[in-house]
């Protein structure tokens, strides 16, 4: 390992505006607190290119996942779930971009009212998501994925079409759901969010630390709410799983990096 840690967020948005201004500064800074590698995901056709130019100009750094995410915000900010067209939009591209991808995401259900209030909205989202798993098996990558209000859902439709490498962001179900996941070998990161979520708690204290990374979805889930998230706010997460695991920050750090490249082979290099 790079000196005392190397730490892998696994699950950022960096080609989010809220990243516009300081994107430069913003890495800087994780690097400086031992971040070795960032997954970076994308929600839509429109930000592919950027995510993929900001991977090139920080080659090792950070790692694109490119995928339709099941919310899909519109020009006048209104949600939606994604739809089949959305992905016919993003297919060429990530077929463009493949061979530099180290996961398709952020992909996934979002079964929350406002979003799918309908079977037939539902479904759609399904069928997207079925798509884009099929996608990561013909591509070899695994999947960084998205449930909301679908935790079940999410993970018996990935055991039903035979998702091996997965990883569930931000899990917000419960831990006896999650544990099904556990079972299937799938990996649940963790973000800063933690240190006001007792549902994240609970499911920290539950779940092993061998089936545990670290995340940020950074500008999202940071320690405060309304406050822009960073990567270097990933060592919020890392100690807090250490104080309810009763074990040290380096056994947390070292054991979901491990964690982190069992899941995408090619960090490997990256942290070490």
């Amino acid at each position: 390992m790079d000196g005392p840690r190397a730490i892998v967020d696994c699950h950022c948005h960096l080609s989010a505006a809220e990243f516009n201004h300081d994107i430069d500064n913003v890495l800087q800074e994780a690097k400086a607190i031992g971040v070795r590698a960032l997954v970076a995901v994308a929600e839509h056709a429109a930000e592919f290119e950027k995510l993929i130019q900001l991977s090139r100009r920080n080659p090792g750094l950070v790692f694109p996942c490119l995928g339709v995410h099941p919310v899909q915000t519109g020009a006048s900010k209104e949600q939606r779930g994604a739809t089949l067209k959305d992905l016919e939009d993003a297919l060429p591209l990530i077929e463009l971009y493949k061979d530099e991808l180290i996961a398709v995401g952020e992909v996934g259900l979002d079964f929350t009212p406002r979003i799918a209030g309908t079977n037939e909205q539902k479904e759609e989202q399904r069928q997207v998501f079925i798509r884009q798993i099929e996608l990561a098996k013909q591509l070899g990558l695994p999947l960084n994925v998205h449930s909301r209000s679908a935790g079940r859902p999410t993970i018996n439709l990935l055991k039903e079409q035979g998702a091996e490498k997965v990883l569930l962001h931000a899990f917000d179900g419960k831990p006896s759901v999650a544990m099904e996941g556990v079972k299937a070998g799938y990996f649940f990161s963790i973000p800063p969010s933690i240190v006001r979520s007792e549902q994240k708690q609970k499911l920290v204290k539950q779940l092993p630390l061998e089936s545990l990374c670290l995340e940020t979805d950074s500008p999202a889930l940071g320690p405060e709410k309304q406050v822009r998230n960073e990567p270097k706010n990933i060592t919020v997460s890392a100690e807090y799983i250490a104080k309810i695991k009763g074990i040290s920050l380096e056994e947390v750090i070292e054991v979901t990096t491990k964690n982190a490249i069992r899941l995408f082979p090619k960090l490997q290099q990256a942290v070490h």
